[in-house]
């Protein structure tokens, strides 16, 4: 009886380890597809404005295009600091097709700047870090 018991133990204890590799395997193949299955091209990742005005607000325009195979969706847009505010394409962008994020500058202080914008998206795992630059005159 002892050995039975031990041997259904054996048993259960195998057939569990199979079960939890399997998912394992799967789960990370799907996630590398999701992620290799939109790709974005952007026009300009960083853009100097050159000398813009003091107390003009200066808006910048980037531009992407979606050369995958499934539609992408921004998630999120971060200006680095409260002087930098944000639009963005809230539609899925198709394959194929374009979309834009706004960025525009409030250039309250003379001098030179160097400000980011950091978007999120459902096509990549790490969000993209795009740079404006130039100077309040």
């Amino acid at each position: 009886m002892k050995m039975i018991k031990i041997s259904m133990l054996a048993l259960a204890l195998s057939l569990m380890s199979f079960s939890a590799i399997a998912p394992i395997k799967s789960i990370a193949a799907e996630t590398k597809n999701e992620t290799t299955a939109s790709t974005i091209v952007w026009k300009a990742e960083t853009i100097d404005v050159g000398q813009i005005p003091q107390g003009t607000p200066k808006a910048i325009v980037y531009e992407f295009k979606n050369t995958g195979k499934t539609a992408v969706v921004i998630t999120n847009v971060q200006g680095s600091c409260g002087c930098t505010a944000t639009d963005y394409t809230k539609e899925p962008i198709l394959p194929g097709k374009s979309a834009k994020v706004t960025a525009t500058y409030n250039a309250a202080n003379k001098g030179g700047f160097t400000k980011t914008v950091t978007v999120t998206t459902s096509a990549e795992t790490a969000p993209k870090i795009l740079t404006l630059k130039g100077t309040v005159i």
